[in-house]
């Protein structure tokens, strides 16, 4: 058994190459191997997304403060609130965030393939971001 205190890892800022205006993560847990999940709550100031990406074994995120959106590759944006449980499948491309005037946080929970559980791809433009 291991128990994680609160306040025993640090927040961080999420890097600017991986998120457009203020994100920040505070990491849950990282299951030792041979178990492949990891968990984070990932905090967005209003209009901060994340850019582009996939997750080679699909990601699950579980909303817990505020508004926010998310958008798949060729699909519209949706509007997520506290209590929403969304599923990306692995390989789908996506984005989410804050809605404009409001901040969002979520539970982030993916798994690792070959060590990556992420694949980061461009930035979501403001002009993708307007509804």
């Amino acid at each position: 058994m291991e128990i994680k205190k609160v306040g025993s890892q640090a927040s961080v800022k999420g890097p600017s190459e991986w998120f457009t205006g203020t994100v920040r993560i505070d990491p849950l847990f990282q299951a030792p191997d041979p178990a492949l999940v990891q968990c984070a709550s990932v905090t967005f100031e209003p209009g901060a997304r994340t850019a582009w990406h996939t997750h080679p074994l699909g990601q699950t995120l579980i909303v817990t403060v505020g508004c926010g959106w998310v958008q798949r590759e060729g699909g519209p944006i949706e509007e997520i609130r506290p209590g929403d449980v969304v599923w990306f499948s692995p390989g789908e491309k996506h984005w989410h965030g804050a809605a404009p005037a409001t901040a969002m946080t979520h539970i982030a929970i993916q798994e690792r393939l070959d060590g990556k559980a992420v694949d980061w791809m461009e930035k979501v433009s403001d002009e993708q971001y307007r509804k």
